[in-house]
């Protein structure tokens, strides 16, 4: 069998995110965690919706080390505000049933905080939507 060099194997994309897993490894890790299951995150998110949307999510530690900083911490609402919408976007265009979109960043992350239960709701179900995002491009390969 030959190796034809134009040939490249589409990527697979992880599919086992949770909330449990990115809040004790953030915890145990001071943060670093964190910070690169987000860039992980945001990468593969630019993977699979750029096809499709033409945007690219800045990434994730451009905006939290220098961006946040300069703007007193406004631009990350901003960040995850377009980041949420755009989860939930690419959700429902690929025909995945979702209610997530930025007014879920904004109820349960923000307004949730109060209730110190919401930034858990947050993270949980932005793992689900994007682990049934990466399952359906994992699935039907675009």
């Amino acid at each position: 069998m030959e190796n034809n060099p134009n040939v490249t194997a589409k990527p697979s994309f992880k599919t086992d995110r949770s909330m449990p897993m990115y809040f004790l490894l953030s915890f145990i890790t001071c943060g670093i965690y964190g910070i690169y299951f987000m860039t992980k995150f945001t990468d593969d998110l630019n993977t699979i919706a750029t096809k499709r949307d033409g945007i690219k999510t800045m990434h994730y530690c451009l905006m939290i080390f220098i961006l946040s900083g300069l703007t007193l911490g406004i631009y990350p609402l901003v960040w995850y505000h377009k980041m949420s919408q755009r989860v939930g976007d690419e959700a429902r265009a690929r025909g995945i049933q979702t209610e997530f979109g930025a007014s879920t960043f904004w109820l349960w992350n923000v307004l949730g905080a109060c209730i110190i239960v919401g930034p858990f709701i947050y993270v949980n179900k932005l793992c689900q939507t994007m682990n049934e995002i990466c399952i359906n491009y994992n699935t039907n390969g675009y």
